[in-house]
């Protein structure tokens, strides 16, 4: 993502379960998110202690969350967690594949042939992305692995 994406925040965060949370968002997104298999890395291994777990708290200015153990999980991640729990699979796709080769809305825009307005809905899942959309993406991954080798 970048800084002519949609600029959402985490505005509410509280733990329901040993490695769930329940996360809202400042667009309204609300989701349940299981980060069990985010705390088997060892990175989050203070976060498997329950107490611990549940002191979750909103990082600086929503942009994240953090726990007194120093453990930190940015919104970005999150977000695309999110968008997986809310059965958006393919905006989580299509998100991924623009945060892996740091492309803007208006670099993909290009990339894709389609709107800049178009890569927006996509990416923040208002839009279901359509299958050739997908595909294009690989198709372009491809095309620029060649160009690289």
């Amino acid at each position: 993502m970048s800084i002519t994406d949609k600029m959402r925040t985490i505005s509410a965060v509280h733990a329901t379960g040993a490695t769930t949370l329940h996360i809202s968002w400042s667009d309204g997104t609300e989701a349940d998110l299981d980060l069990a298999g985010l705390m088997a890395d060892r990175a989050f291994a203070t976060l498997r202690d329950q107490a611990e777990f549940a002191r979750v708290e909103i990082g600086d200015w929503g942009h994240g969350l953090a726990w007194p153990s120093g453990a930190e999980l940015g919104a970005d991640r999150l977000w695309l967690e999110t968008l997986a729990a809310t059965g958006h699979d393919d905006a989580r796709t299509f998100l991924e594949w623009r945060m892996r080769h740091g492309l803007s809305l208006s670099k993909a825009a290009e990339a894709l042939g389609v709107s800049r307005r178009m890569v927006a809905y996509y990416s923040n899942g208002e839009k279901v992305v359509p299958k050739p959309v997908l595909l294009a993406c690989k198709g372009w991954e491809v095309s620029e692995g060649l160009r690289a080798a």
